[in-house]
């Protein structure tokens, strides 16, 4: 589901209620490093728990003084994001 080399991480699949949990726990264990840049070309589906997983990823990279970037937000994500009024958050604008 997410692959990361040299801070780039790239997201693959659906991120949705029924994954949305075991991607936050696998990124626990591969986001490294003071900057993380998160690709996210290979998301397949999304719904309102992809964007509480951008948002829970900001806080954290926020909470250990990290920088995180989302890269290549598919447009029914970017629509999402819009919706909620949290585009600035994740640079979806």
């Amino acid at each position: 589901m997410i692959s990361c080399e040299r801070g780039r991480c790239t997201v693959q699949g659906p991120l949705t209620m029924a994954n949305v949990t075991g991607v936050l726990e696998e990124s626990a264990r591969l986001f490294e490093g003071n900057e993380i840049l998160v690709d996210l070309q290979g998301v397949t589906e999304v719904d309102s728990a992809a964007v509480s997983l951008l948002l829970e990823w900001r806080r954290q990279a926020l909470a250990s003084k990290r920088r995180i970037e989302f890269v290549n937000l598919p447009s029914n994500l970017k629509s999402l994001a819009d919706l909620y009024g949290v585009s600035d958050l994740l640079g979806a604008s």
